[in-house]
């Protein structure tokens, strides 16, 4: 596969079972194959993501003291500000070339989970950067549960069968600035090559070059989304789970040529995680003769505290 295909989110959600029929037929095939996808027709509208933008930019461009209050000790990250160079890719040392802020869940009738979950850090200084960030984070996280009710149908599971898992998932919104580069990266990169932990990744800001994945001939293809597409892929719990019958795409952000240089670029990522008590354990349907079992079971929450550790962004 060589581009990444475009799905319609309204085929699904249309009362005509043909459409919603070639919707799990499309997206199924595009996980299976290159395992990312283009998707419109999603909850975000124009004015939510413009405001979106406005509110983010205005962040990154507090002064560094402001924006290094919001940078939380001994939380691994999970809720507002890490900064420049932070976070890198498993098994790699440099720091990816970017700053980023997380909101998480706004969890509903689960004291145990709100005491599970840090608090959502909230920014003084722009209060309508609250505010939008939980409206995105709602409407992103709607936008999944419906993609994965067509991955559930599509891997002969009961169509509701993630909604239990994802309704106050560990699920974040992390909005990104890569600042302009300076001068010469020493083998660093926007976002090193890698694959994402969760069940899927939602991503808002791939309009321009930038995000490659990698087909399964190991070549990269650029990922570019219209301006009314977030760009969609199979995250490694979901891969897991299918016994890799989807696939987790390795994927990454190049540095822009040198003429480009002086910009920053923005994106936008949710990513869809489920409760910790999750089983990974591979799905006895996707599992045969010919695909025998490849992971051992493990739960979605211990999972996640593996991967953390990989990344640097928690300590054994």
């Amino acid at each position: 596969m060589s581009v990444v295909p475009s799905v319609d989110l309204r085929d699904f959600l249309s009362d005509d079972p043909n459409r919603k029929q070639k919707f799990v037929q499309e997206i199924g095939a595009a996980f299976e194959n290159i395992g990312f996808v283009a998707l419109s027709g999603h909850f975000l509208s124009d004015m939510l993501v413009e405001d979106l933008y406005s509110e983010i930019k205005k962040f990154f461009n507090l002064p560094q003291e402001i924006k290094d209050k919001y940078e939380i000790e001994g939380i691994g990250g999970q809720r507002g500000y890490t900064s420049f160079g932070k976070e890198h890719a498993k098994g790699r040392k440099e720091g990816d070339l970017k700053e980023f802020w997380h909101f998480g869940q706004y969890v509903e009738d689960s004291p145990k989970l709100k005491e599970e979950y840090p608090d959502n850090v909230t920014v003084d200084e722009l209060p309508k950067f609250n505010e939008v960030g939980k409206e995105t984070y709602k409407m992103l996280e709607k936008t999944a549960k419906y993609v994965l009710r067509a991955l559930a149908i599509h891997l002969g599971l009961n169509e509701d069968y993630f909604d239990e898992y994802i309704k106050n998932g560990n699920s974040i919104l992390r909005p990104i600035h890569y600042p302009p580069i300076i001068s010469e990266p020493k083998n660093a990169v926007r976002a090193a090559a890698h694959g994402d932990i969760n069940l899927i990744t939602l991503l808002m800001g791939a309009h321009g070059k930038g995000l490659q994945v990698q087909n399964h001939k190991g070549e990269w293809v650029d990922a570019i989304a219209k301006p009314d597409e977030l760009m969609i892929n199979v995250g490694d719990m979901l891969s897991r789970l299918s016994n890799n019958k989807l696939k987790s795409t390795i994927h990454q952000v190049v540095n822009p040529p040198k003429e480009l240089w002086g910009t920053s670029r923005y994106s936008v990522p949710f990513f869809m995680h489920p409760v910790s008590e999750m089983p990974l354990n591979c799905l006895e349907n996707c599992i045969d003769a010919e695909h025998p079992k490849m992971y051992e079971d493990i739960t979605a929450g211990e999972f996640l505290h593996e991967r953390l550790i990989e990344l640097g962004l928690i300590k054994k």
